[in-house]
């Protein structure tokens, strides 16, 4: 049988998944590096730490695959020089710094167009906002500047010496033609980017590069749209949930539809269509600052049991998840997390419970607007840390009124990049068929007709009672 290799760059760590042509999983291995956060809002990362996770997972791994398959950490803006040397630490998708970028890239494309080409507003997380801010704010840096490339792509380039990205993570950058499926000359030259930056774009079951071994590596993914592959969201209907760091919903879509008020993201998908999704920049991660700030030492399943013993509504308490900012439904870098309704009778139950209920009505926000551009689910395909949470999973049922399936292999994007490098050589005739050969679901969670009404009236009237605070 094949061996499949697929590489995850995340936030946190970066993961490496080896399976066959069945799904099932041969060996793993994962790397933990830092995360900087030098100011308020800004995140970054040192590409070398990615490489050097890398590198000890394929030790680990040991075997040499038949295909590889990455992906990663979307928008990221890793600068290089002449040399291929890493200019400055990598701006990451969370960072929050590049507001008036983004205003600029309005005004001199005109908002209806920057849409009508990328499919999105410009956005903080994106590249090429990033791009004008180091060369507004670092001059010199700039000035070194010959090449740009997303997390993935650097380790590609680390791998075999050649610049390439696919498709669906170009498309996150703010500069990519999702109609075209490539860089926009019109948007590049009214902000005065050259081309000569961004590297060729692929398909993302294209080989593109090999290992100096050999080894075949096809163009991979964004993390989402390589998620999105490992659940099967390739085709209409199937609608995905990630619980992980950010939260995310995801769609596919066979024909590039957007959010006119940039609600959702519409990029091109891994399956040579497109996709939507509405993404929360504060999930998982708002979970694990509530645990590292409220409850140190504590563990998740702990927390989630007392949470389960409070009524569903935290007895009036609602939570605003915005402690990075957010782009779905409000895209707004400004917008902050509140607690609101506290009395002497909540206590630290009722807070995670309440942050539980914020962080799903958000979900929940996002899937009401990627139902206006045609989205259909008949159940949630729920992946990531959170979705090992029964009290969750019940009540993402509950709220978006549809059952929870999770996957008896959840490995996240890792699975989905080995599927794409098995289409990529020919293991798998098609995405459709890799998906429908190795993914096999594990449990079913039914909606209890729980009625969150209230609760998601309270949720929805906070933020425009608080969205001035911070502007």
């Amino acid at each position: 049988m094949a061996r499949l290799l697929g590489i995850d760059i995340g936030t946190s760590g970066c993961k490496a998944l080896l399976i066959d042509e069945t799904g099932k999983v041969l060996k793993q291995a994962s790397a933990e590096y830092p995360l900087s956060t030098p100011k308020p809002l800004w995140s970054e990362q040192n590409p070398e730490d990615w490489w050097t996770g890398v590198q000890k997972c394929l030790a680990e791994i040991g075997d040499q695959p038949d295909a590889v398959g990455l992906t990663g950490q979307m928008h990221g803006a890793v600068f290089l020089d002449s040399a291929d040397h890493v200019v400055r630490p990598a701006i990451l998708w969370n960072d929050q710094r590049t507001a008036a970028e983004c205003h600029a890239i309005d005004l001199k494309v005109q908002p209806h167009r920057v849409r009508a080409i990328t499919g999105n507003p410009p956005l903080t997380g994106f590249q090429l906002p990033k791009i004008l801010w180091l060369r507004t704010n670092e001059p010199e840096n700039f000035a070194r500047v010959r090449s740009v490339l997303l997390p993935k792509d650097f380790i590609r380039l680390r791998m075999s010496g050649v610049k390439a990205t696919d498709v669906s993570d170009a498309s996150g950058t703010g500069a990519f033609d999702i109609n075209a499926r490539d860089w926009s000359d019109e948007l590049l030259e009214a902000v005065g980017v050259p081309r000569s930056l961004f590297p060729k774009s692929f398909e993302s079951d294209e080989v593109c590069a090999k290992t100096e071994s050999g080894v075949p590596i096809v163009a991979g993914g964004g993390d989402q749209a390589a998620g999105a592959c490992g659940t099967g969201a390739v085709a209409p209907g199937v609608t995905s949930v990630s619980l992980g760091t950010s939260g995310v919903v995801f769609t596919s879509l066979f024909m590039p539809r957007y959010d006119q008020n940039g609600a959702v993201h519409t990029f091109c998908h891994a399956n040579r269509a497109w996709h939507a999704m509405g993404v929360m920049l504060s999930c998982g991660g708002a979970l694990r600052w509530f645990r590292d700030t409220l409850a140190p030492g504590a563990k998740y399943d702990v927390l989630t049991a007392e949470a389960a013993e409070v009524e569903p509504g935290s007895e009036g308490l609602t939570f605003l998840p915005y402690l990075t900012g957010e782009r779905t439904p409000h895209n707004d870098p400004n917008a902050r997390a509140v607690w609101a309704g506290l009395t002497l009778s909540h206590t630290k139950p009722h807070m995670f419970r309440a942050l539980l209920e914020g962080v799903t009505f958000g979900l929940y926000d996002g899937f009401e607007v990627l139902k206006s551009l045609g989205a259909e689910a008949d159940e949630l395909r729920v992946t990531s840390g959170g979705a090992k949470s029964r009290l969750w999973l019940q009540m993402i049922a509950d709220v978006f009124r549809l059952p929870c399936v999770t996957l008896e292999s959840d490995e996240g994007p890792a699975f989905g990049a080995a599927l794409l490098a098995g289409v990529g050589i020919g293991t798998f005739p098609s995405l459709v068929a890799a998906c429908q050969a190795t993914i096999r679901i594990k449990d079913r969670i039914e909606p209890r007709g729980v009625d969150y009404a209230e609760a998601l009236l309270r949720y929805r009237s906070l933020y425009p009672a608080v969205k001035n605070w911070n502007k």
